[in-house]
């Protein structure tokens, strides 16, 4: 059905390796899919999803100029869109996806996280929350057992930081997911 999906969760839950599996289980039919993700997440090269299970992959990069409209016209051929790190677009990329998925009958899934280290919303996700036909959270859990929901932003040291910019790029070495109780325990 040809909807805008948004799957998110905290750090750690499986959203790049559900979009990889997804993106094989439409061309092992013989559908095309278009993968994208943000220019800014650089870890595994620009350009790549990578899941933390090792499957890599080849994506087109989105960032605050890309057009999605032009991008996705209604003869694209395409079976599905698939948008890693999705909390980094900008809203109107969001009401650009939202009216290609309706108006051209492509279904478009978004994977990203909702809330920074700060425990506020990515402006992308915001919009995402607000436009999206189908919302579906993705679980993971915080080392304390219970489930995460919030994403925590590590020093060099280890140690929580609670000031600076929303985005600096990194992976498990600078960000954890966290319940809301561990969150908020030494904030």
């Amino acid at each position: 059905m040809a909807k805008l999906f948004f799957r998110y969760s905290a750090m750690n839950a499986g959203k790049s390796t559900s979009l990889l599996q997804i993106a094989y289980n439409y061309e092992e039919q013989g559908q095309r899919v278009q993968l994208f993700t943000a220019a800014i997440d650089n870890r595994a090269g620009v350009g790549k999803i990578n899941s933390r299970l090792g499957l890599t992959r080849e994506a087109q990069v989105f960032d605050d100029r890309t057009d999605f409209s032009a991008l996705l016209p209604a003869d694209h051929g395409l079976a599905c869109v698939l948008i890693d790190e999705a909390q980094f677009l900008h809203p109107e990329q969001v009401r650009q996806l939202h009216r290609v998925a309706h108006t051209c009958k492509l279904p478009i899934i978004c994977f990203g996280i909702r809330s920074d280290f700060r425990g506020n919303a990515f402006p992308g996700s915001a919009a995402l929350l607000t436009l999206a036909d189908d919302l579906e959270e993705i679980k993971t859990i915080c080392a304390c057992g219970r489930k995460a929901t919030m994403n925590v932003r590590l020093d060099d040291q280890g140690r929580k930081v609670k000031e600076g910019e929303q985005v600096v790029v990194g992976g498990n070495e600078r960000y954890k997911q966290s319940c809301a109780r561990c969150f908020y325990s030494d904030f």
